[in-house]
């Protein structure tokens, strides 16, 4: 049966409520609504859907979905849509400048439909990167009770008799442009690399994030891995509409559901996954809109006692969909469970704590996806944080599927990443450096791009595990090699890797977390003196604002106070 909802505390009073919102009301009478439709809680349904990308083609239609599950749990829906940037299209260009922007314009956007119309409730749909944490970020922000659904990965492609994704896409061009394979092979392997909708199959930035909205508990069990193809999505996206219906009448909110330990869950899976780096910028993002202190090096403490379980791509061998059909993220939270790495108490979106969730799983022994906590890939080390003198405030490398976690090189610095770029293809790149690539950062860039073009094509040349990268911008979470990135601070405020000369020597070390320039303080500090700002093209318009008010990346790169500094919540209203 529905809930019956008093909405003498709900936001959309405001809007539905008395003889004085009878203007309010002509609006819905005009969009046919009833009166008794009219009467029911307002909830928003939000999509990230459109035609830039298959990751996001299918979420309006699993949103309209979820709309029916709304009505049966009692509620009125309220469709709308807010933007993505794709990753994989904006990649390798000034279009990836856009890419980290997005979330925060995801965010605002979601926060300003639903203060403006007054929604009593959120279900969220996304698909590529940015858009998942954007819409989680909204979520904590807002605190009304909201439910997060992920589109779905693709399922991979076939080439010679083996899976591929965009991965592989990537990195032909590099091997293109080193001689080793003719044009026909590239074109060959694009044409079938991503069969259909979805998301990057690998544990990418999309597929991490995906994670962790159900191991923070945003997220209906095991609902996210399922591939967009498969029917089931249908199921979860009615279940999330008839669900935040229940969690509205017991008034379970995001920020119940989030608290600091379900931040360390989530920190927990990024790792055991081998996921993204980008999920320790996300996390912190996430935790700031809750007023939850949560950063970088609280991520990386975490890292540092998180098993390696997940042997998915690109460290390893299988995709998302592999993941699902193994059991999902709950089979490997069920054994991070069992060895006392989880919190089990913390509450999720069905209304029971996690624990309670993963008690109804039951371990499937013949599956070879993922592997016992106690029996792990390797004992710690999906991700990996870093810190030292040349990133005082931090750095990251995914070290998931690598054997050489220690690396020494005189620096080849450059100053973006096209100059990088453009120097892999001529074949500029020295064995056994250390690439730099800086003025990349939140601010600098500005907008902290991702580097796959440019280490996707060092692997494709066979350079990828004979040099090392460093940048103060990101990568994505198909980037494989030694990769270091979120260097901080970063160029634009004068952080050491801005004052990083050609054949300087960086030292890096993986299994101590430590980053070092070998250049004495002295030297460093007169390069300090005569160092200038650099100025950019943006001076204008969304780039230009993003850059005036983000914070640094270790702190998650965020644009406003947070949580901390609420004086309400919108929920309350």
């Amino acid at each position: 049966m529905p809930h019956q909802f008093d909405k003498s505390k709900l936001p959309s009073r405001h809007v539905s409520v008395g003889p004085e919102r009878a203007p309010h009301r002509s609006y819905y009478y005009a969009m046919g609504l009833t009166a008794e439709e009219i009467a029911r809680p307002f909830v928003g349904v939000v999509s990230a859907g459109n035609d830039s990308a298959p990751c996001n083609t299918t979420l309006d239609a699993q949103a309209d979905i979820a709309r029916k599950g709304v009505e049966q749990g009692g509620g009125m829906p309220r469709r709308f849509n807010t933007i993505t940037v794709t990753d994989g299209i904006a990649m390798g260009h000034q279009g990836m400048k856009s890419s980290l922007i997005s979330r925060e314009v995801i965010a605002d956007s979601v926060e300003l439909s639903v203060r403006g119309h007054c929604y009593d409730a959120l279900v969220g749909f996304a698909g590529c990167d940015k858009s998942l944490p954007g819409m989680m970020m909204a979520m904590l922000r807002l605190n009304v009770p909201s439910i997060f659904v992920y589109g779905g990965s693709i399922l991979p492609g076939r080439y010679r008799d083996k899976d591929v994704t965009v991965k592989d896409v990537f990195e032909v061009v590099g091997k293109y442009a080193a001689g080793a394979c003719p044009l026909s092979e590239v074109e060959e392997l694009e044409r079938v690399a991503c069969p259909g909708h979805g998301a990057c199959g690998g544990q990418y930035t999309a597929n991490t994030m995906a994670c962790v909205g159900e191991a923070i508990g945003l997220s209906l069990p095991n609902s996210n891995m399922a591939p967009a193809p498969y029917s089931t999505r249908d199921q979860i996206a009615h279940a999330a509409g008839v669900q935040v219906m229940d969690l509205l009448a017991k008034n379970i909110r995001p920020r119940d559901i989030c608290t600091r330990e379900a931040f360390v869950n989530a920190a927990r899976i990024v790792a055991a996954t081998g996921g993204s780096t980008n999920g320790a910028l996300h996390l912190p993002a996430m935790a700031h809109e809750a007023g939850i202190s949560f950063d970088l090096f609280d991520v990386a403490e975490i890292f540092k006692t998180t098993p390696y379980m997940a042997d998915l791509q690109p460290g390893g061998q299988f995709v998302a969909r592999d993941m699902y059909d193994a059991g999902g993220v709950y089979m490997l939270m069920k054994s991070l469970l069992d060895e006392g790495l989880l919190h089990g108490e913390c509450m999720t979106v069905t209304g029971k704590t996690l624990g309670e969730n993963i008690a109804e799983i039951t371990w499937n022994p013949s599956q070879k996806v993922i592997y016992p906590a106690n029996a792990p890939i390797t004992p710690t080390g999906g991700v990996v944080g870093l810190r030292g003198s040349l990133a005082p405030e931090g750095a990251i490398v995914k070290v998931a599927g690598m054997e050489r976690l220690k690396f020494t090189g005189p620096a080849q610095v450059f100053d973006c990443e096209e100059d990088c770029f453009a120097a892999v293809e001529a074949r500029q790149i020295r064995e056994g450096s250390v690439i730099v690539i800086r003025y990349e950062g939140p601010k600098g860039g500005p907008g902290m791009r991702e580097m796959l073009s440019t280490t996707a094509a060092l692997y494709g040349q066979g350079m990828g595990e004979k040099v090392a990268l460093i940048t103060d911008g990101r990568f994505s979470g198909a980037t494989r090699g030694f990769c270091i990135g979120h260097v901080g601070p970063e160029a634009a405020d004068c952080g050491p890797i801005a004052l990083i000369e050609d054949g300087d020597e960086i030292v890096i070390d993986a299994d101590l977390g430590v980053i070092d320039l070998n250049v004495a303080p002295e030297i460093l500090e007169e390069r300090r003196k005569n160092w200038k700002p650099r100025s950019t093209d943006y001076a204008s318009g969304a780039l230009w604002r993003y850059a005036q008010n983000v914070g640094p990346a270790y702190q998650g790169a965020v644009t406003h106070p947070g949580g901390s500094a609420e004086t309400h919540v919108y929920a309350d209203i």
